[in-house]
């Protein structure tokens, strides 16, 4: 999932629009719905793993008549282009699925329902792993629930490890560095390999995490809470060796988004890419061999960022409307249901009562739910401007990888993404 900023502009515009539009909906406790209610419910959700949560939706309204959840599959830039309008008109949707570094930012506004009654209330609500949840709350109280946490992983090109001598995958970043530049060849010696070790992408990362992941790494963060720590020394630390692994080595091209990553993985033109589950997809589309593995420990060990979806209740639903969009969460995050969705959707289970034994009939999902146990965080949970944030962080790799002085560029940009933290 890249990301998705359109029509955050035009929050502050609607802020006016939303205060009081309210549908009456509280923070009470979860319950069933006192009488039949109809939600309509925007998802972007448009491959195999929509089809999984679409025969959930079917299966659910078949299991009682109290609760009807009609869905409406969008692309998330579509979710992020219409949401407003529809609030502003009073047609919004009564459950709405968008990225979760996204959420902050709606709730900021009032756009969705306090979720903290259900999160209280609800035996459902208490089996949700507590690494998704933090990613639910803005200011203290909780506005959404996941539908999908994964920890970002490396996805490489078997064949081409195979032709370079490379049997196991490395676990340090000294071994992937050392792997990446074996597996980068420059044929004819003009300074542009034909194939890359790597592709690194230097702004616009993959769930935009990328960097967020290397920080972490090697002990460092994009910010603690709301304190911008993009200067540490260790973040210049890290800055500066992979900026050197490209710059020097040559292990990736520069100037790379997300995008332009995933493009190069499934062209066969780089043996290792940092992305989501979907790659592997996209890999056997392209007739590649591919296996994941985790992020290689940093100096100072292993972790990895989180791509997050989050489905939250608009603030204009009735209160009927919402005790009906808890009751589909209580049935969504069942064992059984919960299960299906890992299996189906291809990310971790989202509970603590389904185990990986419950899940190892999907390798690719048994892999990334042991990643995921090693150690994965939320990207900035709870930081209303989430886009200027990661945009300050984007400025500086981008100027590191394309020549200019890590420590420099990241002392630049540290008072723009302490702006952006401090915004309520």
């Amino acid at each position: 999932m890249k990301r998705t900023v359109a029509s955050v502009a035009l929050l502050g515009a609607a802020a006016l629009v939303l205060t009081g539009c309210a549908g009456g909906g509280s923070a009470g406790g979860p319950g069933s719905a006192s009488g039949p209610v109809t939600l309509t419910f925007w998802h972007g959700y448009t491959a195999d793993d929509g089809k999984k949560l679409n025969q959930i939706i079917d299966e659910f309204n078949e299991s009682q008549k109290q609760v009807t959840v009609k869905y409406q599959v969008k692309t998330w830039q579509v979710i992020g282009d219409s949401l407003l309008p529809a609030l502003a008109a009073k047609k919004a949707p009564q459950l709405i699925a968008l990225p979760a570094e996204q959420l902050p930012v709606y709730a900021g506004k009032g756009a969705f329902a306090d979720l903290s009654g259900y999160y209280a209330g609800s035996a459902a609500a208490k089996t949700i792993k507590p690494e998704t949840v933090a990613m639910e709350e803005v200011g203290g109280k909780q506005y959404g629930v996941p539908t999908g946490f994964v920890p970002l992983s490396v996805i490489y090109n078997k064949k081409l490890f195979k032709a370079a001598g490379i049997d196991t995958f490395p676990t340090t970043w000294d071994e992937w560095l050392a792997d990446a530049k074996k597996l980068t060849i420059d044929k004819n010696g003009d300074g542009t390999p034909e194939q890359y070790g790597l592709a690194l992408p230097d702004h616009a990362t993959v769930g935009n995490g990328v960097w967020a992941s290397l920080f972490y790494g090697n002990g460092g963060a994009i910010a603690i809470g709301t304190t911008a720590q993009l200067d540490s020394p260790a973040n210049v630390q890290t800055l500066t060796y992979w900026a050197d692994a490209v710059r020097k080595d040559k292990i990736s091209p520069t100037g790379l988004d997300g995008i332009k990553s995933d493009n190069l993985f499934a062209s066969g033109k780089a043996a290792m890419e940092v992305g989501g589950p979907w790659m592997t997809f996209v890999a056997a589309d392209n007739k590649i061999d591919s296996g994941v593995a985790a992020i290689p420990a940093g100096p100072k060990g292993a972790a990895a960022s989180a791509i997050g979806v989050s489905m939250g209740v608009s603030s204009q639903a009735t209160d009927a409307e919402k005790k009906g969009a808890e009751q589909f969460f209580d049935y969504f995050y069942s064992k059984k249901v919960a299960a299906q969705w890992s299996l189906g959707s291809g990310w971790p289970p989202l509970t603590t009562n389904v185990a990986a034994s419950d899940v190892a009939s999907n390798p690719l999902v048994a892999s990334l739910t042991d990643i995921a146990a090693k150690g994965t965080k939320p990207l900035l949970p709870g930081v209303i401007k989430s886009s200027d944030a990661l945009a300050a962080v984007d400025e500086a790799t981008q100027k590191a990888l394309a020549g200019q002085d890590p420590a420099t560029v990241l002392k630049a940009s540290q008072p723009v993404l302490q702006e952006a933290l401090s915004a309520k």
